[in-house]
């Protein structure tokens, strides 16, 4: 695997490398599938190109983990519950603790923030989108440790700015739902048709985008 790591993975084998269980073969296994789940998803990963990669005997992997679908929960389980939530609440503080003179200039920070943070992010995003719709597990803990939050701090974004009349007097997760239901489809679809290499103004489309919240919030 690349030593170029992504932000989250660094920290993901910081914290299990302090664990006594995580033995230097466990790393590099982890290491190993976190790549191969990123590049190819799960379904199409075997676990004799994870052991190749890590340059141990695929019994090895089986001495650890009883099943592919297990080694892939022991990555993704860890790295929501210990890493994901507080990174994201992390990497999105600023924006929120910022002061704006507009609930435009909100919008676009948010943009922003969420662009840089899935361009540094790309392969934990991959693998959490890939597994989250079928653990409800997972989902509650995210819920529970990254919406809550966030929603409370959004919250006083957006009354703030209805207070002063910039924006329509819905109710404050209607608001926050169209908001920021807008902008993850343009983050999410911008970074697909980029990959892709398709034609893309993204200064037009980010345009665009904060327009047509802004037009349908307007008083």
């Amino acid at each position: 695997m690349s030593n170029a790591y992504e932000p989250w993975i660094e920290e993901l084998l910081r914290v299990e490398s302090e664990s006594p269980r995580m033995t230097e073969k466990q790393r590099r296994i982890v290491e190993s599938a976190v790549e191969v789940f990123a590049e190819k998803g799960f379904a199409a990963s075997s676990t004799s190109e994870i052991a190749q990669r890590a340059g141990v005997a695929e019994g090895t992997i089986f001495r650890h983990y009883k099943t592919k679908k297990d080694l892939l929960l022991s990555i993704v389980t860890p790295g929501i519950v210990k890493l994901l939530a507080p990174f994201l609440l992390r990497e999105f503080k600023n924006v929120l603790q910022t002061g704006y003179d507009s609930y435009e200039q909100f919008l676009r920070a948010f943009i922003d923030n969420r662009i840089a943070f899935v361009e540094e992010n790309a392969s934990m995003l991959k693998i959490v989108l890939q597994e989250l719709p079928f653990h409800p597990d997972l989902q509650r803990t995210l819920e529970e440790l990254v919406v809550t939050q966030v929603l409370e701090r959004v919250t006083r974004v957006v009354e703030k700015f209805q207070r002063e009349g910039q924006l329509i007097m819905l109710p404050t997760r209607t608001v926050i739902r169209l908001s920021v239901g807008t902008i993850m489809s343009y983050v999410l679809v911008r970074a697909l048709l980029l990959q892709r290499g398709a034609e893309w103004d993204d200064e037009a489309e980010r345009k665009a985008t904060i327009d047509f919240i802004m037009k349908g919030l307007a008083p």
